[in-house]
């Protein structure tokens, strides 16, 4: 069973530790995410985060009820270092193209973090912050609530996956993400044009432009979409028929384009 989380305030150690400091929440998550980023996920553990403190590991239960709430807590502190010092500015196209290109670098920041959390729905203040923020520019430029809870859904799950994509290339080790770009240069590059035309034909584009995220660019398209239909275009994906029709997974596609049929 869970452990009961003393409130912060509570539970503050009245001595040092034996690296001189007193542990805080914000001390913890500091630390969990440098061992992240030296170690990797596999590194992350109550006993390997209670030395690199200098505390036993069970001082940690005090201040969260398990690892898997450190790791909500993980993802909390990515998503308000997004938000430290963005506020809105009134243009709606703008104010979300930054914050949504400020997740995507948090997040890459911390690419082991990133993998761990990503996927994760904290409920806490700063990730319900954010979703305060993006709701009030969509309904505060004019999108019906409807529409609005629509672009913020595309919105945020694209910002995370590419976040979770990107982040598990940076993860990787160098030699693998080295050996992985290379290819657009060591085989892409050099397939026949006979059976790869198209391939053949864009070789040069795409070895200059696979390495590098794809995220602005699909996040532009997302807005493009959003500001057509805000103009009056109408919503560019097909109308939903039933409970069936909403995709199970939510895919990173900036503006799915489909076959409605008849």
């Amino acid at each position: 069973m869970a452990k009961k989380v003393v409130p912060e305030e509570a539970r503050r150690r009245r001595r040092p530790t034996l690296r001189g400091t007193v542990l805080s929440e914000r001390l913890i998550v500091e630390t969990a995410l440098r061992m992240l980023r030296e170690h990797g996920g596999a590194g992350l553990s109550a006993r390997r985060l209670g030395a690199a403190l200098g505390a036993d590991p069970s001082t940690l239960y005090r201040y969260f009820s398990g690892m898997d709430d450190l790791t909500l807590a993980i993802g909390e502190e990515l998503i308000g270092r997004a938000l430290a010092g963005w506020s809105p500015t009134g243009a709606w196209r703008g104010d979300l193209r930054e914050l949504g290109l400020r997740i995507h670098g948090a997040y890459l920041a911390h690419p082991q973090a990133a993998v761990l959390t990503a996927s994760r729905v904290t409920g806490r203040p700063r990730e319900i912050a954010a979703d305060e923020a993006i709701l009030g520019i969509l309904r505060t430029a004019g999108f019906p609530d409807p529409d609005a809870v629509r672009i913020y859904h595309a919105f945020i799950d694209q910002s995370l996956a590419f976040a979770a994509l990107d982040a598990g290339a940076l993860a990787l080790a160098d030699a693998s993400r080295e050996a992985d770009e290379g290819r657009w240069e060591s085989t892409y590059a050099r397939l026949p044009e006979g059976p790869y035309p198209h391939i053949a034909a864009t070789a040069g584009l795409l070895a200059a432009r696979m390495t590098a995220s794809a995220y602005p660019t699909a996040l532009d398209m997302l807005l493009a979409s959003a500001a057509a239909e805000l103009a009056g275009a109408g919503p560019t994906a097909c109308p939903a028929t039933g409970p069936a029709a909403r995709p199970v997974v939510a895919v990173p596609a900036a503006v799915p384009v489909a076959d409605c049929g008849t």
